[in-house]
């Protein structure tokens, strides 16, 4: 688990031989396993339960192998012995809705188990009840039994969400003409009795092929790339280089962002405007690329209009043969556009300003302060207008990111420099928020004439329907799909506003909602500002084209009934314009650079920002040139492992070096450092003047070029205690398995600075404190509270038990997959006094499982967050008064606190870093059928 995709040996199979004892009393009933909110409807998927076998949520016994709980999303596991009425030839059949298989042994040994029926092995397939002959593989082979012994077998079944559940298994004498009968409790007995046995004891639990099989297989590919392998993930074994080797490198600097909100009033969960995201080298694959075909966000166009037309703005048709030239009309294509056609942050705020005059006046309901860092409307500041340093600072338009300068990121011929009067021709690219449209004057004069294979016309034509297809209202709070930075953050905080009610209630954010279906969002394109419209198909007239209402682009899709039943041709591609010898040019595009440092909130399943190549290797090839300088070209440079960036545009940008080095002469070790790439002329204090930067030297870069320097106060250590502080209430099935995590993290790492504290809140299904101790851990604390499960005062009380200030708190739930490099994680983004960790957990789906993760990434959770203690005592802990009797909002209302005090919160998603789909039925002792539902 710590190791997917790393070379190791399989575990051997914990099969069961020896049956603890029987005894008469048992005859009559089976035992019966359930394990609940579980999707799917093959076997396969209750084998992907984490929990499966060993902890099922609910143990149970039968009195006949014919069940029918009328449920949906579950699996069942029922075992014990069959008792043979008679000596013979006996023949089994299974029937079920949705798959089953039926288990028999040879004896009474688990171990000896052998598959005799199935229905089914994809999920699709199913019987209707007492159909025992649907499928040929529901039959066994006849068996000879003997009416002296006595046999186990195990009976599984998955149903999923749809159908009517049932599972039965029938027999009959291997006669002809004689019927299948349902084994009744003459013929059975329980396995052992679990009556007294709580949660956590599983000792008993038999271990059988029928409950391992297709557990331990190998897949050939991984289902996705970020199951990969990558050095990140175990470049923490490497050894590290010693601080003393790289005191003297690079010149120190005060550091000192101007993103920091030291002292600064903010609103109530306004925090999460004010958290940014930082770049990444190389491709770390945390985009969530096999999950593309659901999700199409990560795109700049709407979904309908992908949906609709597909990626042909972005192809450049070529001329066929006597076709006129058209090669400036071509130049004028999307992909082909000037740099300076694309806006920056203010024209497009402009612009949308002037879309919806009242935008204004919505943005200044909230509260949000009036200070510098508040007014701007990028993700980032940006340096005053007046300073010299403006030309010299790259734009980064939420839209797309442009070098100072024009670079060839796209194919073909480069376009001339524009004149004067063509100045004022910008192109919108940033998607505009539904309900707006363009102003009439930019609907009459398209900003560029049109050209073959490009959806644009000079003249008015009837608009492309984009509207989504009908869906229920959305619920109060619902977050737009807009692009524009000023309309997102502050409706963070509507969304905030639920977020307690939500969780207190025991539902899903309103976030993930949000972000499940892009498609039910109407979204118009870019393209709206310039008439977006169908191909003009053969025989439709260049006169009498109607521009139509303002309401035309919402008209229902029954009007394409309508024109075709008019014989009108519909809105869409005409057989006669497919052309098989039709080819085109494309641009080179990397829609990963062309992602902002934006915290999109609106896709949840793209991956970090990815930092361009040549800015990673310049930094690095500046560092090594310092080090090498510095020891006489003792280390050369084998490969970038990791790179990481946070901008400040005004000051400079801070980077994350992870570098793996050959000594000469001796080992591989491990460069692991912040530095500071300084802008020139950025001389700046530290904030509380205790330390001021020393007077910098002579510039390594006449020519007034960024220069790397060494941040104080900004060093990471290698060896610090991490306590993992996790509150707990009748939860036995997810402490074991967090206890068995963090042994095999200690077993496999070596890795011994870390400490476990468990808060109890009286747990009655196992003994907490006594799994603890039997835990192979470096070192563990345990804590009981009484009362109801309080999340913010069990981690208080957690954080209060660490007496060490200079160590590092995590704040964790319990279920959760940590990757193997959690500590050298946590580690590197801590820093006393300077930088806290949140991040990013990706949350599985029901049904979904580490080797095979389908979910997204939650983008608005700071649950899990990570903070020296001394920091966290600064901020003033857990608001234990507030979310006394409830969850929910604890974790904004602290980061609030954090960012307050002058802390960077580093926001970062994992790798191999997930979040367990789990239901919330019988959590913290709620165990009412009712009162599980409401939840």
């Amino acid at each position: 688990m710590l190791f997917p995709r790393g070379a190791r040996k399989l575990p051997p199979l914990n099969l069961t031989h020896q049956t603890p004892p029987w005894q008469e009393e048992f005859k009559g009933q089976v035992n019966l396993h359930v394990f609940e909110d579980w999707c799917g409807g093959a076997v396969g998927h209750l084998r992907r339960n984490l929990h499966f076998p060993l902890f099922p949520h609910t143990r149970t016994t039968v009195k006949k192998l014919a069940v029918s709980p009328k449920w949906k999303n579950y699996g069942l596991r029922i075992f014990g012995f069959i008792h043979p009425a008679r000596d013979g030839d006996i023949q089994f059949s299974v029937a079920s809705d949705d798959n089953s298989e039926f288990w028999l042994s040879l004896d009474e040994s688990p171990a000896a188990a052998q598959l005799v029926a199935f229905v089914g092995k994809t999920g699709s397939e199913w019987t209707a009840p007492g159909e025992f002959t649907k499928f040929s593989s529901q039959v066994s082979k006849p068996r000879r039994l003997m009416a002296s012994r006595r046999y186990y077998f195990e009976l599984l079944h998955k149903q999923d969400d749809k159908g009517s559940d049932h599972v039965e298994v029938g027999w009959r004498a291997f006669l002809p003409g004689l019927k299948f009968e349902v084994i009744g409790s003459a013929h059975i007995s329980l396995y052992t009795d679990e009556s007294t046995l709580k949660m956590d004891h599983v000792d008993h639990v038999p271990q059988s092929p029928a409950s391992h099989v297709g557990g331990y297989l190998p897949q050939e590919e991984p289902s996705a790339d970020m199951l990969r392998p990558d050095p990140r993930d175990t470049f923490f074994l490497t050894p590290r280089m010693e601080p003393s080797s790289l005191e003297n490198v690079l010149e120190p600097c005060a550091y000192a962002p101007t993103y920091i909100l030291k002292d600064f009033p903010i609103a109530r969960y306004q925090g999460l405007q004010f958290v940014y995201l930082s770049f990444v080298y190389p491709n770390d694959h945390t985009r969530l690329t096999h999950m593309e075909t659901d999700n199409k966000c990560f795109y700049r166009e709407s979904p309908l209009y992908l949906e609709r037309f597909g990626f042909y703005k972005y192809m450049k048709m070529d001329k066929e043969e006597g076709e006129e030239d058209e090669e400036e009309v071509q130049r004028r294509a999307f992909l082909f556009l000037n740099a300076d056609d694309f806006l920056d942050d203010e024209d497009e705020q402009e612009l949308l300003d002037s879309l919806e005059p009242t935008d204004a006046s919505l943005r200044q309901s909230h509260n949000t302060p009036i200070t510098a860092a508040s007014t701007k409307t990028a993700a980032t500041p940006t340096p005053p207008t007046t300073s010299p340093l403006k030309e010299q600072i790259p734009r980064h338009s939420r839209a797309l990111n442009w070098a100072p300068r024009p670079l060839p990121l796209f194919l073909g011929r480069a376009p001339p420099p524009r004149t004067a009067e063509k100045s004022s021709s910008k192109v919108y690219v940033t998607r505009v928020r539904p309900g707006q449209r363009a102003s009439p004057k930019a609907l009459r004069d398209p900003p560029w004439p049109p050209f073959p294979g490009i959806f644009v016309h000079p003249r008015p034509l009837p608009r492309v329907q984009l509207r989504a297809p009908p869906h229920p209202p959305r619920p109060q709070g619902h977050r737009t799909s807009g692009f524009q930075a000023t309309e997102l953050r502050p409706l963070v905080r509507a969304q905030a506003t639920q977020k307690d009610q939500a969780r207190a209630q025991g539902l899903t954010a309103p976030t993930v909602d949000l972000n499940s279906s892009a498609e039910a969002q109407p979204v118009t394109s870019f393209l709206s500002l310039s008439q977006v419209s169908r191909p003009q198909l053969p025989g439709e007239g260049d006169e009498g084209e109607d521009d139509g209402a303002p309401g035309d682009e919402a008209a229902s899709e029954d009007s394409e009934e309508e024109e075709e039943a008019a014989g009108r041709p519909p809105g869409r591609w005409h057989e006669g314009a497919i052309d098989w010898q039709r080819t085109f040019s494309v641009g080179s595009v990397d829609f990963e650079l062309l992602r902002s440092d934006w915290n999109d909130l609106r896709c949840n399943v793209s991956g970090n920002l990815q930092l361009p190549e040549a800015e990673a290797v310049d930094v690095v090839a500046q560092y090594m040139e310092r080090l090498n300088a510095r020891h006489g070209g003792r280390f050369a440079l084998l490969r970038i492992v990791n790179v990481e960036k946070r901008r400040d545009s005004a000051r400079g940008s801070r980077f994350l070096l992870e570098l793996e080095l050959q000594e000469r002469g001796g080992s591989r070790l491990r460069l692991s450092e912040y530095v500071f790439l300084r802008l020139p002329g950025a001389h700046v204090g530290d904030e509380d003047g205790e330390s001021p930067e020393p007077p910098p030297a002579s510039s390594a870069h006449p020519d007034g070029r960024p220069e790397l320097c060494r941040p104080l106060h900004l060093a990471w250590h290698q060896d610090v205690m991490v306590h993992f502080i996790v509150p707990v209430k009748n939860q036995a099935r997810w402490v074991a398995q967090f206890l068995a995590d963090m042994a095999a993290l200690h077993a496999h790492t070596g890795d011994s600075h870390f400490n476990i504290i468990l808060v109890d809140f009286e747990s009655e299904d196992m003994d907490v404190k006594q799994a603890l101790s039997v835990a192979q851990l470096p070192r563990y604390q345990y804590l009981r509270r009484t009362g109801n499960f309080e999340r913010s005062a069990g981690l208080q009380a957690g954080v209060d038990a660490v007496e060490d200030p200079s160590s590092i708190v995590f704040l964790c739930d319990l279920h959760i997959h940590f990757p193997p490099n959690i500590l050298d994680s946590i580690r590197k983004h801590c820093v006393e006094g300077k930088l806290a960790f949140a991040p990013v957990v990706m949350r599985l789906g029901c049904g979904s499982s580490p080797h095979n993760p389908h979910g997204y990434w939650e983008v608005n959770g700071f649950g899990l967050f990570g903070i020296y203690k001394s920091d966290f005592d600064r901020v003033g802990g857990m608001n234990t008064e507030e979310f006394r009797d409830q969850w929910g909002g604890e974790d904004w209302e602290l980061l609030d606190r954090v960012l307050q005090a002058g802390l960077e919160v580093e926001r970062l998603r994992l790798r191999h870093f997930y979040h367990h789909y789990h239901s919330k039925r019988g959590m913290w002792a709620r165990r009412s059928r009712k009162g599980s539902r409401a939840e």
